[in-house]
C-alpha cells in the first residue's frame, strides 16, 4: 500500500506545480538568508581569531555557507522543473532525472538537519577554543614592542570595553601573568626587583588589572592597582565592597554572544529545513502524479501521486534485500577473482615420453 496516496486531475496537478515554483523559489531566497548568516558568523570569529587557539570553530560558519550555496542550486533546478512539468512535452526530458534528484535533495536535507544541529551542539567546542586563546593572548599584552605582537594590547583592551568584561574566567587572572612591559618598569627601584625576586619565574607580577577593566558606570574612581591591598585605599574593602571592575571573564561573554548567535542561526536552519522538507514532499507527488496518467495524451485525466510507492516498512525491507543482494554480488565477483588467480598460478605438469 502507497504511502500518503493523493487524487490528482489536471487542475490540482497545475496548482502543486505553481504553488511549488513559487516554493523553491522562496527556498532559494532562504538559501541566500543561510548563506549570508554563515557569512557574517565567519567574518565575526574572523575578527576575534587572535583570541582563539584553533580554527575549529570556523566549522559552523562553512557549513552555513556550503549549505546556502547547495540550496540555491538545489532549490533553482527544481524551480525549473515545476514549470517545465506544466507543459508536458518540457517534462519528459526531465523523468529521467527525477528520482536521482529526489534522492540528492533527501541527503541535502539530512546536511542541512545535520547542519541545524550543529548550531547548537558546537558550545563545548568554542568554550574550549576561546579558554586557551585568550589565556595565550593575554600572556602577549605587554609584547608592545615585539613585531607580530604589538597589536595585542589593542585587541584585548578593545575586547574587555566593548564586551564589559575582564581576564579570561575574571579579573584575577591579570594576578598571574606580566602584563606590563619591562620597557616600564624602573628595575632600579627596589620595589621591582624585590616583586622580581619574590617571583620564581623573575616575572613582574601585581595585583592590578589594565583600564580597560574598569566600569565606567562606577560612581568611584577606578581601582586598577592594588586591588586587594584594603590600607592602600580609603574605606576600602575588595572582599566586601563591589569592585568598579569588570566581573565577568571574556571566556564566558564571548561564549554567550557566539552561543546565542549560532542558536538563533540554528532555528533559522531547522525551520528552512522544514520547507525544504515540504518542497521535497510536494515535488515527489507531483513526480508521480504525472508518471501515473494512464494516458499521456490526454492530460486531463486522473492520476495517483504518493511519497512511497508501498508501506515505510516495505520500503526498509526491499531496500535491505537490495544492499544484502549487492553485497553477494561483490562477494562472488571476488570469489572468482581468487580463484581466477589461483589457476594462472599453477603450473602445468609436463609428461616426458621416452
Amino acid at each position: 500500500m502507497a504511502l500518503l496516496k493523493v487524487k490528482f486531475n489536471q487542475k490540482k496537478r497545475v496548482k502543486l506545480a505553481q504553488g511549488l515554483w513559487l516554493m523553491n523559489w522562496f527556498s532559494v531566497f532562504a538559501g541566500i538568508l543561510v548563506f549570508s548568516m554563515g557569512l557574517f558568523l565567519k567574518i565575526e570569529l574572523r575578527k576575534r581569531s587572535e583570541v582563539m587557539d584553533n580554527s575549529e570553530s570556523h566549522f559552523v560558519p562553512n557549513s552555513l555557507i556550503l549549505m546556502g550555496i547547495l540550496s540555491c542550486a538545489f532549490n533553482g533546478f527544481a524551480g525549473k522543473i515545476c514549470y517545465d512539468s506544466l507543459d508536458p512535452a518540457k517534462f519528459a526530458k526531465w523523468k529521467p532525472l527525477l528520482k536521482p534528484y529526489l534522492a540528492l535533495c533527501f541527503f541535502f536535507n539530512i546536511l542541512i538537519f545535520f547542519t541545524a544541529l550543529i548550531c547548537f551542539l558546537m558550545r563545548g567546542s568554542l568554550e574550549s577554543t576561546l579558554a586557551h586563546g585568550l589565556k595565550n593572548s593575554m600572556k602577549f599584552y605587554r609584547d608592545t614592542d615585539t613585531p607580530g605582537r604589538c597589536f595585542m594590547k589593542k585587541t584585548i583592551d578593545m575586547l574587555q570595553i566593548e564586551f564589559k568584561c575582564c581576564g579570561n574566567n575574571g579579573f584575577k587572572d591579570w594576578f598571574e601573568i606580566q602584563w606590563i612591559s619591562n620597557r616600564y618598569l624602573d628595575f632600579s627601584s627596589k620595589e621591582v626587583k624585590d616583586r622580581i625576586k619574590s617571583n620564581v619565574d623573575g616575572r613582574y607580577l601585581v595585583d592590578g588589572v589594565p583600564f580597560s577593566c574598569c566600569n565606567p558606570s562606577s560612581p568611584r574612581p577606578c581601582i586598577q592597582y592594588q586591588v586587594t591591598n584594603n590600607s592602600a585605599h580609603y574605606s576600602y574593602d575588595y572582599q566586601t565592597e563591589e569592585l568598579n571592575l569588570w566581573h565577568r571573564g571574556c571566556r564566558e561573554a564571548l561564549l554567550h554572544y557566539y552561543s546565542s548567535m549560532m542558536s538563533s542561526m540554528g532555528v533559522v536552519v531547522l525551520l528552512v529545513w522544514l520547507f525544504e522538507m515540504s518542497v521535497m514532499v510536494g515535488l515527489r507527488l507531483l513526480h508521480t502524479s504525472l508518471e501515473s496518467i494512464a494516458n499521456p495524451e490526454d492530460p486531463e485525466c486522473e492520476s495517483e501521486g504518493w511519497i512511497l510507492e508501498n508501506s515505510l516498512k516495505d520500503t526498509l525491507k526491499s531496500a535491505l534485500e537490495s544492499l544484502k543482494k549487492l553485497g553477494k554480488f561483490n562477494q562472488v565477483e571476488a570469489d572468482a577473482e581468487g580463484a581466477e588467480g589461483e589457476e594462472g598460478g599453477k603450473t602445468p605438469a609436463i609428461t616426458t615420453v621416452s
